[in-house]
């Protein structure tokens, strides 16, 4: 009888993990692998699970394409891994379990390492080997990217019949990447071709119930749950689960009554855990009726905060704007810094914006500072892919939105080998790219991973960008990247060239989207020296060096920098409405000139008009 067939009328048992047998061997390599050097070990895995009462056996496939593969070194193995595997699954089982071809997703987190047709090119290959091996079905697993599971979901079924299990993974209950809800998610993946849909890994058995709850019958489909055996601890460097048969046997109960005719395991789950799913199995009965329990959705209405008339990419397009950058100190007295963002405000400045540890050194918190100055000045706050993971950087924009503090920077920010500390780690667990699309999400009222965050936020969101290259053409491609993303405005490094900012100006006239020109005063010749050949995304040209050079004393070297900023300001000010001043050591004395300067001009230019 086929697995289709015997679903009709029975609850089927899964296996557990492979990955918790074989680390608690003390393994710690790539898997799949093993089957090729030791393939007695995998063969034992997969006993011990038909011996638990496991009716489908998975093949030790998971990450057994090219592009996992080759970080092993391992590309040009894939075939015989994969053929392997089979063998060594019908072997294990005989006759007492199904065998179907796991495949598991590449995605992460709207994260890749690859581009979109590599990664379906490997997990083509991937598919077309484990079919050309007999095997009774195809799995697919751990799928973050409702896309991308998809799209595999058509290709296999172009090539087979074979009935094909689709489970995704979620981070939040109930919730796909991107605010998908999962009943939604079911529905294309049983259009696209799927015969079993459900989910496994991320969850233990209580929040993937959950996540079912809202989840209604599938008229073309069945339901499957594959659930960790219980959320991660950390321990001595090692990932460790519960051990919990006797709940898995209660929980099984539970998903049964929710509709699901597949239960299997993940991620910390054993032979005892896929016992127990077993034993339920064979008192149970699929259910035929489920009362669906309705979603409760919160209001996303948006939270009332003081507001500025503008926000700071209208206003650059309607007249000119100048923004400044004050460094948080990196020392704990703020004074001085306080009486810069007040000094700044006075000279007629639209907005203080404040680096998150610039070059990678510790500075005072610019959340902290940008709530200090908010009721004086307009903060515009930093925001680094370096220093805080998804966690830490969704409850950072959680805390600005409380603040009121809606003007943001997504940068990638500078790599810790360059600041105080370059022993620490630099996280980067998103590019700036993603970071864009992350906050511009939450101005949906949804997280990073899709959860209803109950209000809509009101970030206007800058991005960075470098015209200080040869190939500027490769500059306004990113530009379009980020703009794609979601940027409402651009920032730019400071430019010491006037030709580089006409320049600059013709390569993205064709871009609606408004830009600040970037610049920053020199102090001296040596910090005009560390600056063109230390910081990265900085080059000074040889004149301006030069002039620098030639200042005998500091207050000539100052003032030589003003003048300096000011022939820049003036070039960039005829073809940009956005100036973006950068405040030298807290020298606020300085783009507070500056800034006058720019008023100045701008009241005379209008006054001729």
């Amino acid at each position: 009888m086929s697995l289709l067939k015997r679903l009709q009328t029975e609850i089927l048992v899964g296996d557990g993990a492979m990955g918790t047998l074989l680390y608690d061997q003390g393994i710690n390599q790539c898997f799949e692998e093993l089957n090729l050097s030791d393939p007695a070990r995998i063969i034992d895995a997969h006993e011990q699970y038909v011996r638990a009462g496991a009716t489908i056996i998975q093949t030790n496939t998971y990450a057994a394409n090219r592009l996992k593969l080759e970080k092993h070194g391992l590309a040009d193995r894939v075939d015989e891994i994969n053929r392997s595997a089979v063998q060594l699954a019908k072997k294990a089982s005989g006759s007492a379990a199904f065998i179907v071809g796991t495949i598991g997703g590449l995605r992460k987190f709207g994260q890749v390492d690859w581009s979109k047709e590599e990664a379906r090119q490997a997990l083509n290959e991937q598919v077309e080997i484990l079919l050309s091996e007999e095997i009774d079905g195809v799995l697919l697993e751990t799928f973050f990217d409702l896309e991308e599971i998809i799209d595999v979901i058509k290709l296999t079924r172009e090539k087979s019949n074979l009935p094909i299990i689709a489970n995704v993974s979620l981070d939040e209950i109930g919730v796909m990447h991107g605010g998908i809800l999962l009943q939604d998610a079911f529905a294309q993946m049983v259009a696209a071709g799927a015969n079993v849909v459900g989910t496994n890994c991320r969850m233990g058995p209580s929040h993937m119930l959950r996540s079912l709850e809202n989840v209604p019958l599938q008229e073309k489909a069945y339901l499957s749950a594959y659930p960790n055996a219980s959320l991660p601890d950390y321990e001595d460097g090692r990932l460790v689960y519960q051990t919990n048969p006797d709940y898995f046997e209660t929980m099984g109960e539970q998903f049964i009554l929710q509709g699901v005719r597949l239960l299997g395991g993940c991620c910390g789950t054993t032979p005892e855990h896929i016992k127990a799913f077993a034993n339920v199995a064979k008192r149970s009965q699929p259910v035929v009726e489920k009362l669906v329990r309705k979603r409760i959705k919160t209001s996303t209405s948006v939270r009332e905060f003081p507001r500025y008339d503008l926000t700071l990419p209208e206003m650059v397009k309607h007249r000119r704007s100048v923004i400044v950058e004050l460094d948080p100190p990196k020392k704990l007295n703020t004074e001085r810094f306080i009486k810069g963002a007040k000094a700044l405000k006075e000279a007629g400045v639209d907005a203080v914006t404040l680096a998150d540890n610039s070059l990678a050194s510790p500075r005072v918190d610019n959340m902290a500072l940008a709530a200090r100055i908010k009721e004086n000045v307009r903060p515009l706050v930093h925001v680094t892919c370096r220093d805080r993971n998804l966690i830490g950087l969704q409850s950072h924009l959680m805390g600005l939105h409380t603040l009121g503090i809606n003007d943001v920077l997504a940068v990638t920010g500078d790599p810790t080998k360059v600041g105080d500390f370059p022993g620490a780690t630099s996280v980067y667990d998103v590019t700036s790219f993603q970071l864009i699309s992350l906050i511009k999400q939450f101005n949906e009222g949804i997280s990073f991973s899709g959860q209803d965050l109950g209000q809509k936020a009101n970030f206007s969101v800058g991005a960075a960008c470098n015209p200080n290259v040869r190939h500027l053409d490769k500059v306004v491609k990113r530009m379009e990247k980020k703009i794609t993303s979601g940027a409402d405005y651009f920032m730019t490094q400071p430019m010491y060239s006037t030709e580089q900012i006409e320049a600059f100006y013709h390569e993205t006239k064709h871009l609606d989207t408004p830009i600040y020109v970037g610049i920053m005063p020199l102090t001296s010749s040596r910090n005009a020296e560390f600056l063109h050949n230390e910081v990265p995304g900085i080059k000074l040209t040889d004149s301006v060096r030069q002039a620098m050079a030639n200042c005998v004393d500091p207050e000539a070297a100052e003032k030589e920098g003003l003048a300096i900023a000011r022939s820049l300001i003036d070039t960039a000010s005829e073809y940009f409405n956005g100036i973006y001043l950068i405040t030298p050591f807290l020298r606020y004395q300085m783009t507070g000139e500056l800034t006058t300067y720019i008023n100045k001009k701008t009241t005379a230019s209008v006054g001729m008009n």
